[in-house]
């Protein structure tokens, strides 16, 4: 757990398995999760504590818009830093008593396994947070004003988008919580493909306070609520990795793979994200997160190799494993600590963070040496031959001579490799002591301790009386990783969901990118030839053709119009058969239709003022348009069939494919 610091010396984090009360840190949870009364007047405090921090919030948010004094922008944003941590941790904290789960969620985890097992702490990020939406409103009038419909009929549809965003707003730290913000994710980009438009859009205001700093942004842009739920995303897969049992293989081939995700959620939003109002969702920050990240899953690499049973029988080449393993993890977090401390990056993280990626690269740096040592002292015959062999993991520093083969003269590299090792982890430990938030952390203080008394007992136990020369100065290992972490891209258009407005109609035609006239219903009776005209596609139908002089043309029926009503019946999401099907049952009564004629939009598609877009290509994320009604789960993925029959302009060529039918 990483804690802020406050100028008074208290200190303030994200970590829900912590209490801030005495300053000191909790180690798991205490036995009052089995007593209900203790646990109903916790719960209690919580929720006072919570409302306390929102009233500071609310004022301090306040001040920092009423004020244009610099100074005080800049102590309120601190301010706001504070307890935006407090918030964070106090969450956490009441949804982890309510589910009697002790697990960290936010600056760093802190679990504590027994034995060799014990690791250092992770990293995760704390969620965004955001102010409840109208959706009602503003969506009823573009319903009513654009689409030609009343607003009110679709009062259910809109209780379910706010439901769901307010869901959101606290996910569970699990599969549930990820597989809940996809969903609404996913509707972001049906609302966005149909109500957001550089013509025309609800003119809501999305309000988001930043992750690490708490200073809220808005924008107007549904991109930004697209990018704030796509970081979430990425922050929650951080916490699900942080909290993973990593003193078991399983726990920490999780743990890899969540890391791994929330590097692809943060390359997604650094790559089709542009002038982010905050500076969690700047490219800097976001480059910086996926390296973090990524180190963090390296980490993970190492750790499932290092503990007992994941070793193969031969001991040496484990060790030159663990040894090049450990380099990779180093080299990571050394560029991990290095974009850390780049401004503007430097400017709104936590300084402990910086500090813990420091840490971390002189302890996995101290590491790699260690193992080395530990090759070069296994006394086997297979053990030097393979040792023999894999000499290219070290890096000579001034010369390239050869690995010693005489015992005495692998005994000296040895305690040289020792030597680097033992100042490695007492430079981890200075680094340690040095800031005041991670002294606090004594996890952090246990897993450096135990190492440098590991490396310290090995040069021991290799000295001796007679070593009046100090042996040369111990070559470089060269990173290397059997397993390299993969960025992975969340799979959102996996993700099925249904479209609440789908009653509006598909998209191809019904959305404020179009503009269009209701035209009838007009009643039409058939003819010696017919109704009179061709039609071709589905949902909607479209009218391809009209014969001159017949039927649908005395009844004002054009070529490019799409039938919504037959008979009053709603058909926007017929098929053509259906449709065809329909009229075809047509007594001598005729028909009765409503179709709809497109009309020239006040400016051409693609011009116009560019408008910021979360995604530059929707339809390779698989959100496009949506499936024809059908009994729940509808799917989000499947219509590139549709689009190329659907998507047809005002006045199509003659129809030409064997889906056109001029009807009787």
């Amino acid at each position: 757990m990483i804690l802020e610091e406050r100028p008074d010396g208290q200190g303030t984090g994200e970590d829900s398995s912590q209490q801030q009360d005495d300053g000191s840190i909790r180690k798991g949870y205490d036995s009052t999760q089995n007593q209900p009364g203790q646990l109903q007047s916790h719960r209690a405090r919580l929720h006072q504590q919570i409302s306390k921090e929102l009233r500071m919030r609310t004022g301090a948010e306040n001040l920092y818009r009423a004020t244009s004094n610099t100074w005080v922008r800049e102590t309120v944003a601190l301010e706001l830093n504070y307890v935006n941590s407090n918030l964070q941790l106090l969450k956490e904290e009441l949804a982890e008593l309510s589910s009697s789960r002790s697990s960290s969620s936010s600056s760093v985890d802190v679990d504590q396994p027994e034995g060799e097992g014990i690791t250092i702490p992770m990293i995760p990020l704390g969620l965004k947070e955001t102010k409840e939406l109208d959706w009602a409103t503003p969506l009823k009038e573009l319903i009513s004003e654009h689409f030609g419909e009343d607003g009110t009929s679709y009062e259910a549809e809109i209780q379910e988008l706010e439901d769901l965003r307010q869901a959101t707003r606290t996910p569970s730290r699990d599969e549930a919580g990820l597989d809940l913000l996809a969903a609404y994710y996913s509707q972001l980009c049906f609302l966005d493909a149909r109500f957001f438009s550089p013509a025309r859009s609800p003119g809501l205001l999305f309000h988001w306070y930043d992750s690490l700093t708490g200073v809220p942004a808005q924008q107007r842009a549904l991109a930004f609520e697209k990018g704030s739920v796509l970081f979430n995303i990425g922050a929650l897969h951080t916490q699900i990795g942080a909290r993973q049992d990593c003193s078991c293989t399983e726990g920490t081939s999780h743990a890899a793979e969540a890391f791994q995700r929330a590097a692809g959620a943060f390359r997604l939003l650094r790559e089709n994200f542009s002038h982010a109002p905050s500076p969690d969702m700047s490219a800097a920050s976001l480059s910086m997160l996926e390296q973090l990240m990524v180190a963090q899953a390296q980490e993970c690499i190492f750790k499932g190799l290092w503990l007992p049973g994941s070793a193969t029988p031969d001991v040496c080449p484990d060790q030159l494993q663990l040894a090049q393993e450990a380099a990779q993890v180093a080299t990571e977090y050394g560029l991990v600590h290095r974009a850390m401390a780049q401004p503007p990056v430097r400017d709104h993280l936590p300084a402990s963070w910086t500090n813990l990626a420091h840490v971390k690269a002189e302890h996995f740096g101290a590491l790699a040496h260690y193992h080395a040592a530990m090759a070069l002292c296994e006394s086997s015959s297979a053990a030097k031959g393979e040792l023999a062999r894999q000499e290219h993991i070290f890096q000579p520093s001034t010369t390239c001579e050869p690995l010693p083969q005489h015992p005495e003269e692998r005994r000296k590299l040895a305690k040289a490799h020792l030597k680097r090792a033992i100042l490695g982890q007492e430079e981890a430990l200075r680094l340690h002591t040095l800031c005041r938030v991670l002294r606090k952390v004594d996890l952090l203080q246990v897993v450096v301790t135990q190492a440098l008394r590991r490396s310290l007992a090995k040069y021991s136990e290799l000295e001796r009386e007679d070593d009046f020369f100090e042996a040369t100065e111990a070559p470089d290992i060269q990173p290397k990783t059997h397993q390299a972490p993969e960025v992975r891209i969340p799979s959102l258009s996996q993700m099925k969901v249904t479209d609440f407005f789908h009653r509006l109609g598909p998209l191809s035609v019904f959305s404020t990118k179009n503009r269009w006239q209701l035209v009838g219903p007009v009643h039409m009776t058939r003819g010696e030839g017919g109704f009179g005209f061709t039609l071709r596609g589905d949902s909607p139908v479209l009218i391809a053709a009209v014969v001159p002089g017949g039927q649908a043309e005395s009844a004002g029926l054009k070529e490019g119009d799409y039938i919504v009503s037959v008979n009053g019946q709603p058909c926007k999401w017929w098929k053509h058969l259906e449709v065809v099907t329909q009229l075809r049952s047509m007594g001598e009564e005729g028909v009765s239709l409503q179709v709809v004629s497109l009309l020239p939009s006040p400016e051409p598609r693609g011009t116009g003022p560019r408008r910021t877009a979360l995604m530059r290509n929707q339809r390779e994320y698989g959100f496009d348009t949506p499936m024809p009604a059908r009994p729940r789960p509808w799917p989000i993925l499947g219509w590139s069939r549709k689009n190329k029959q659907s998507k047809i302009e005002s006045h199509p060529d003659p129809c030409t494919n064997r889906n056109c039918v001029t009807c009787p």
